[in-house]
């Protein structure tokens, strides 16, 4: 089978096109004909800095398609079936063996693309502001980096919560966007400072949660901007910057920091956080949520497609198609 590959770290120079072994279906996987790819921000630090499972190396670890073989221990899944996947590495290819436990089932009406962007994103993002975050009707949060895959996620989830929702991003223009999502305010953190922006929307209140995918100095510094009693969660750091968050500035506001990292949850928690996805599906197939997909790129452009999501530009999720 055809693979985007790497035998190194690195920018994206570092994917080859290849053809590699076609994988092993063990005995409690499935083997999924994928169909469609999401570039996840967890996939472009794998590909800068995480040691490979082999070489060369297959990363990814979110994708979408059609079950072609099952292994011999599994029972609720059988070729045919249209699913979502959520493996260790491995999704930038034709196909993967991946285990049956980690996929759901793609509701009939759903399209295989604009679900392959929903399990990874939206169960993180529901995790966030409910699990970690604690949030209820009434409450306020601050979603950063508003226009990608998880932010988006987080906006919809929290407004359909009856929370009033603010957000951050580097452009006007996709701020503007994030209305029709459920925003109630937009904050440029490019042009402005959001800790000043958040006293100002809040009459110096601050907010109840903050929902944060870019750590270093944005995390440290948002402290400042919750209210008290706030929970701080940590997602991600797309930020790359080295500041780190004092823990004794959570002291005076009783303030509380959580961090989020949906394959440990996946592992430790997985009936309970295995249905939340699944109605996570249900609700987007319903057209209650709306996953926004920016552009897509065929698996043999993998350089592209991870340097548009590295740009900051897109709005939503960038997906490859093999």
């Amino acid at each position: 089978m055809k693979a985007a590959v790497y035998y190194e770290n690195g920018s994206p120079d570092v994917f080859r096109y290849e053809t590699v072994d076609e994988p092993v279906c063990g005995p409690d996987d499935v083997l999924i004909g994928i169909e469609a790819i999401s570039v996840e921000g967890g996939d472009l630090i794998n590909r800068e800095i995480r040691p490979l499972a082999r070489i060369p190396h297959i990363v990814g670890y979110q994708c979408a398609g059609t079950i072609l073989d099952v292994g011999a221990q599994v029972r609720d899944r059988k070729p045919g079936d249209r699913v979502v996947a959520v493996l260790g590495w491995g999704s930038h290819a034709q196909r993967v063996a991946a285990p049956a436990a980690d996929t759901w089932l793609i509701p009939a009406t759903l399209d295989t693309v604009t679900a392959a962007a929903v399990h990874v994103a939206w169960g993180t993002a529901h995790e966030c502001l409910f699990a970690a975050g604690g949030l209820v009707a009434g409450e306020t949060v601050l979603i950063h980096a508003g226009a990608g895959a998880l932010g988006l996620a987080a906006i919809q989830l929290a407004h359909r919560a009856g929370a009033t929702v603010y957000a951050t991003a580097s452009d006007d223009a996709r701020l503007a966007r994030l209305s029709a999502y459920g925003m109630t305010a937009g904050i440029n953190y490019a042009s402005s400072d959001f800790v000043e922006q958040i006293s100002r929307l809040t009459a110096g209140r601050g907010v109840d949660v903050i929902v944060d995918s870019i750590a270093g100095s944005t995390l440290a510094r948002g402290v400042r901007a919750l209210a008290y009693k706030g929970r701080l969660v940590t997602v991600g750091v797309s930020g790359r910057d080295q500041e780190k968050l004092d823990p004794v500035s959570l002291w005076r506001g009783n303030q509380s920091l959580h961090g989020v990292f949906f394959p440990t949850l996946l592992d430790q928690e997985h009936a309970r956080v295995h249905a939340s996805v699944q109605a996570l599906l249900q609700r987007v197939d319903a057209g209650e949520l709306r996953v926004a997909i920016d552009k897509t790129f065929p698996l043999s452009d993998a350089r592209a497609a991870h340097r548009h999501v590295m740009s900051r530009q897109a709005f939503g999720r960038v997906i490859m198609i093999p």
